[in-house]
């Protein structure tokens, strides 16, 4: 009969040890202080697609209240402080077109460090490229594997895009990527925290053009007004490697964007 009693208490021990277990780790759940998942299912995932309306006299133009303060508050970049003559460049590489190596080139002989957003295609098609801008001293940034729009995955689908390439580059360089540019401009709440739970910074822009099309190179001249013209402090400027044009040109801007008394930036020491 002693053993009998022996036995219940044992049990209805257990019992209240698994209930106890119950209740911290739900009490845990609703303070918040079990480990962050990256559930993302209460955010909004409306497409947004990053526009800029330009402004004149060289002031930053309206990147859209609502989008900037979702940017701002979430810790990512599109445009540093109005009071610093700072300019940040970067590069979007889906696929290499015969100009990058002139690019890096350019970038070295005028002291700049820029940086690259790689795509997964690029990565397995140019990994000399790569390291060499790692090498260099340059940023190289996840464009995602297949460069879809981010706000058409789920979940497991988006961090497989993030995680797969961000992984591929470590493996081959030792080199760990923490910024992240959305594929076509095009984010949402939703993704922007799933980048972030991953440990990226997402990366917009202030300034771009229609450099990305092929079929409109030969434009040089226009390159340069459209660049020149929209020079800002704090500026993000996004071109794309791709275009000769910008390969072209790039020496004269650099020299001539120095001269009009601004300082390009890392990143690494962007000031918001």
């Amino acid at each position: 009969m002693r053993e009998n009693l022996k036995k219940k208490y044992f049990y209805v021990g257990l019992i209240f040890i698994a209930l106890f277990v119950m209740f911290v780790c739900i009490k845990g759940v609703d303070s918040g202080i079990t480990l962050q998942t990256s559930s993302t299912g209460n955010l909004s995932n409306k497409k947004i697609g990053w526009g800029i309306k330009r402004n004149t006299n060289h002031e930053q133009p309206d990147l859209g209240i609502e989008n900037k303060k979702l940017i701002d508050e979430n810790g990512d970049m599109a445009i540093g402080n109005k009071e610093d003559k700072f300019v940040y460049l970067t590069f979007d590489e889906g696929y290499e077109a015969g100009y990058t190596a002139n690019i890096l080139d350019t970038l070295k002989e005028n002291n700049v460090k820029a940086a690259f957003f790689i795509t997964g295609h690029y990565l397995n098609s140019q990994p000399e490229l790569v390291e060499r801008m790692i090498k260099e001293g340059h940023i190289v940034g996840n464009h995602t594997v297949n460069h879809p729009s981010m706000p058409d995955l789920d979940d497991e689908k988006l961090k497989e895009e993030i995680t797969k390439l961000h992984m591929a580059v470590y493996e081959k360089f030792g080199y760990e990527m923490k910024y992240l540019r959305p594929p076509k401009g095009e984010y949402s709440e939703r993704t922007l925290a799933l980048s972030k739970s991953l440990g990226y910074t997402t990366v917009m822009w202030s300034f771009a053009y229609d450099d990305w099309d092929e079929n409109k190179q030969g434009r040089e001249e226009y390159a340069k007004e459209k660049i020149l013209s929209n020079m800002h402090n704090g500026e993000i400027i996004l071109l794309h490697a791709t275009s000769k044009d910008n390969c072209n040109i790039l020496d004269e801007m650099i020299k001539k964007i120095k001269d009009e008394g601004y300082e390009f930036k890392s990143l690494d020491e962007f000031k918001r």
